[in-house]
């Protein structure tokens, strides 16, 4: 019997030494296929680029494939399962608690960090300049007010087929909660069974795109680095992109792993674990888009309860937004100071909580917060030129958004999921009473 236990031992420690092993290997070729990528894009090769436009579109169009029905599986999943139970509520009030205080912290670096910069005001002739770059087609429709009225589905399929990622998160709870709190007839076990099957066959498609992501990561390296190249991404703007990125950069290293360290977890070990969503989530720029592999690398990678990461990274994809909110402020407040609007302490504080909660409700999609604070700037009146001249650089700007998004996404999984191990161990333990 005790030979039979240690080779049970033995063979688990040679199947961990192996998945260790195999993620090792899966850094390195993400790594190189980065560097490679960064090198081949400067060649200025045309149709060498153009090769890798064409893989980069396919992989996010990929990506944007899987994400809507992930989204909306995972949740009604979830909530069926957790739906009726105590540790539901816990889940829910832990993440929101995370996302709420990490968002805030990330706005008020942003404060700081421009009061303490103190970018200057621009020439007018350079904001009237660009006033002719700014897409005011989406202005008419992107009124908050509006924006609010389009996340309330008035059927099923449209969600879906627009991508309207907070309507899909609100049909998928109602159908997870009916689920959950239905009576536990036949039907619904066949509906449920049916549900998780179409769930497995998606995580299978996942992990076929994990397995090709080192050629994904390849196109995108080589994507940007043309476009640095080329001279499309650059720093025109100085402070006011010292601000953006410097509180960006202050969230992801110092404040997200400050959080994970009082919560008695190692930054560093999170940050190995979540690292293909990171890569995938810089190179797409949007977090909606990246959560099938954010998923996947919590579940198998950082090992955390399927049950929490199901619940808590859609949610986190909708409304954590630590990058969006710090832009959303320091923009207002870079526009409002160059149309001569006064900003007293009382007003940026204001706007810091404004900022929040128009982040908290911004779809995680590409350039979602730039139409954001295109809308609120022109709702309040501001002239709305100085958003052309942000235009060309907000595309670094962007994608480093994205990545504090899902790190914070990911920061968030492993802190909810840390807190109630425990009580979710104990819960799976007990006897169903169904």
């Amino acid at each position: 019997m005790a030979e039979e236990k240690d080779a049970v031992q033995q063979a688990a420690k040679d199947a961990l030494a192996r998945h260790q092993a195999h993620q090792k290997r899966q850094l390195i070729l993400w790594i190189g296929a980065l560097i490679v990528g960064a090198v081949l894009g400067t060649l200025g090769i045309g149709p060498l680029n153009d090769f890798f436009n064409f893989i980069a579109t396919v992989f996010t169009r990929l990506f944007q494939f899987v994400a809507v029905p992930t989204i909306a599986l995972a949740v009604i999943t979830t909530l069926a399962a957790l739906g009726a139970d105590k540790s539901t509520g816990r889940i829910f009030a832990h993440a929101v608690t995370y996302t709420l205080l990490t968002t805030i912290s990330a706005a008020a670096i942003g404060l700081v960090l421009y009061l303490w910069i103190a970018p200057g005001n621009l020439p007018a002739d350079v904001i009237g300049a660009g006033a002719a770059d700014v897409p005011l087609q989406k202005v008419g429709s992107l009124s908050y007010y509006d924006h609010f009225l389009t996340v309330i589905p008035n059927n099923l399929l449209q969600p879906f087929l627009s991508g309207n990622v907070l309507s899909v998160m609100i049909i998928a709870a109602a159908v997870g909660l009916a689920l959950a709190f239905m009576p536990k007839t036949e039907n619904r076990a066949v509906l449920l069974k049916g549900i998780e099957g179409a769930q497995e066959v998606l995580f299978t498609l996942i992990r076929a795109l994990l397995w090709a992501l080192p050629l994904g990561i390849l196109a995108f390296s080589a994507q940007l680095s043309a476009q640095i190249e080329a001279g499309v991404i650059v720093g025109a703007l100085g402070k006011y992109t010292a601000v953006v990125l410097g509180g960006n950069v202050i969230q992801f290293f110092v404040v997200l792993p400050l959080f994970l360290l009082a919560r008695g977890l190692n930054p560093i070990r999170v940050f190995k674990k979540m690292a293909p969503a990171l890569a995938v989530a810089l190179f797409t720029k949007s977090s909606a888009g990246t959560l099938p592999v954010t998923l996947a690398s919590a579940e198998t990678r950082l090992k955390a309860n399927p049950r929490v990461a199901r619940f808590v990274l859609p949610i986190c994809t909708t409304i954590n937004m630590n990058g969006c909110a710090a832009f959303i402020l320091v923009t207002s407040l870079f526009v409002m100071q160059n149309a001569g609007f006064e900003l007293s302490l009382g007003t940026m504080i204001t706007w810091l909580f404004i900022a929040v909660l128009a982040a908290v409700g911004n779809a995680g999609v590409p350039m979602g917060c730039y139409f954001l604070t295109l809308s609120l700037m022109s709702g309040i009146g501001a002239p709305i030129g100085l958003m052309g001249v942000i235009l060309p650089i907000y595309t670094i700007i962007d994608m480093i958004e994205t990545c504090e998004n899902v790190w914070s996404d990911s920061s968030v999984c492993a802190m909810v999921d840390h807190d109630l191990k425990d009580e979710l161990a104990a819960s799976e333990e007990a006897p169903s009473l169904s």
